[in-house]
């Protein structure tokens, strides 16, 4: 029985490790496996195996056959990763690795779990969380970045920034959860049939050759770290009864655990009582990418890793880490998505990534070319989604209705709308900031006196990270506008767009109660 399929139940009890909770392991994945042979005459130590009988014992031919049911026998990168685990396993090999040294790490979107369906799954919880779910009340940022999350799936376009404002409402989304609370909260989205396929749940829908590799590591005596960018605790509760991994040996996305009545006290002078409950708080410790990847892996594991694998930007780093400088032989895997007939890939984006990451000395894994199969064969890819309807009953509008009828209510005053514009000043070309602050203000200034009788401006600093994992950050002119209206606004933003040479800027719409006030 499937632990997180439709007509399976919950049967494992959840472990989560009061010890565990302020570690965060940050083991990198990186498998690619796209690239064809050099030489497509020479026989490598994976196309032995499955050759005929003539060549190879059939027990062994059997035997891989059985262990890489999912695969195509040929794959390239899986040839190079049997070759290289029978020759460190191998006593009698100058490649041998002692069985300690033995370290694999796994990214886990888009390199053992799916994540196009139609977006990540820590983005689909937290859209839901915030948009959907009855048993909390979202503040505006918090309703701000639902509203946020809910037309970049949409449209396929997501700020530069989206990952650490999302990890930062992600924490104050689910504050003041115990272990199990949140735990709950992912198993019940876990049980829901995935968007975009036929067949599966968001329990299951984990990549299977990529399962298979796991489960042939294992059995060859090497310890199997998972280092995702998600919350480390969604990752536990997904794994969980999925794939044979320690809740120890899951690290991801982290923030600060907390003492139920420890309130605003420092952990330091607080003292943990018999009544206490163990919650998350609304900080962010840490987003996991890129070289945050890294020292995890060297603060938590402890031991470099000897293979490396993952799908994207965010695990180079842990990948150039695994394979440079290391007393053992070591490999690095890249899983580009270039198949757009079972999943959901973008086959010219991916393979030019992949030609990059084989320059940089990674081994390419294809999903259309080496996978036999994905989720697997009864799991059918339906083309079309339910996310706006999903995501359309949307209690932000609910709640600017009810700030607008309070304010018509009130006598203090006459009905408005702030209009709050929040606009960066680096150049989306060169990614250089376009002037100076104090020129950019009066920038700002000499468009703004265009359009409006009158404005506040305040300094800000912004930043975000881009698809590659890069962090970018700006100086940012917060735009306070009000008794106008949105014709005039847009029109003012279309300048300010065109000068600083940004795709977008932030507006923020806030129903308000506004008296000009002359005294007595």
């Amino acid at each position: 029985m499937k632990l997180f399929s439709k007509d399976g139940f919950l049967t494992a009890v959840k472990r989560f490790s009061v010890l565990s909770l302020s570690a965060v392991l940050v083991a990198g994945s990186a498998f690619m496996c796209f690239a064809e042979s050099e030489n497509p005459e020479e026989e490598t130590a994976a196309e032995s195996v499955y050759a005929d009988s003539e060549d190879v014992g059939s027990e062994e031919a059997c035997e891989y056959e059985d262990v890489f049911a999912e695969w195509d026998p040929d794959a390239p990168a899986l040839q190079v990763l049997i070759d290289y685990v029978e020759s460190v396993t191998d006593e009698v090999s100058p490649d041998y690795i002692p069985v300690e040294d033995r370290i694999a790490v796994f990214d886990m979107d888009g390199t053992l779990y799916g994540e196009l369906f139609p977006t990540y799954l820590e983005y689909y919880m937290l859209a839901w969380r915030i948009l959907e779910d009855p048993r909390i009340e979202p503040d505006a940022e918090m309703l701000a970045l639902g509203r946020e999350l809910r037309e970049s799936v949409s449209t396929h376009n997501f700020a530069k920034d989206m990952p650490i404002r999302h990890a930062i409402q992600a924490a104050r989304a689910y504050a003041g959860l115990t272990m199990t609370e949140f735990a709950d909260f992912v198993t019940e989205i876990l049980l829901r049939d995935v968007d975009g396929f036929e067949g599966m749940t968001y329990g299951e829908a984990f990549y299977q050759p990529m399962v298979e590799v796991i489960e042939y590591l294992q059995d060859n005596d090497f310890t199997v770290f998972v280092v995702s960018g998600s919350d480390r605790f969604i990752c536990r509760t997904l794994l969980e009864g999925a794939i044979d991994i320690p809740y120890e040996n899951i690290i991801g996305m982290d923030v600060a655990m907390v003492a139920s009545g420890q309130e605003d006290t420092d952990g330091l002078d607080y003292v943990f009582k018999a009544d206490d409950e163990l919650i998350r708080s609304d900080r962010l410790l840490i987003k996991n990418l890129k070289m945050n990847k890294v020292s995890q892996i060297a603060r938590d594991i402890g031991r470099q890793p000897v293979l490396s694998f993952g799908n994207s930007s965010g695990d180079v780093s842990m990948h150039m880490y695994t394979i440079s400088n290391n007393p053992y032989r070591s490999e690095a895997f890249m899983l580009i998505a270039n198949d757009e007939e079972r999943d959901y890939g973008n086959t010219e984006k991916v393979e030019q990534l992949g030609e990059e990451w084989e320059a940089d000395g990674f081994h390419v894994i294809s999903m259309r070319d080496d996978f036999r199969t994905i989720y697997g064969d009864e799991v059918v890819k339906t083309g079309s989604f339910r996310w706006d309807e999903e995501m359309a009953d949307s209690r932000e509008y609910q709640a600017d209705l009810a700030m607008a009828e309070a304010a018509q209510d009130s006598s203090a005053g006459i009905t408005d709308v702030q209009y709050v514009l929040y606009l960066g000043t680096n150049s989306q070309t060169s990614g250089d900031a376009v002037c100076s602050p104090e020129e950019a203000k009066e920038i700002v200034k000499s468009v703004l006196i265009k359009y409006f009788g009158g404005y506040t401006l305040q300094d800000a600093s912004g930043g975000w990270v881009d698809d590659d994992g890069t962090l970018y950050q700006e100086y940012t002119v917060v735009i306070y506008l009000s008794d106008t209206n949105e014709e005039q606004v847009h029109a003012a933003a279309d300048e300010l767009l065109q000068v600083f040479d940004q795709s977008s800027v932030l507006i923020q719409k806030n129903p308000t109660n506004t008296e000009f006030y002359s005294g007595k």
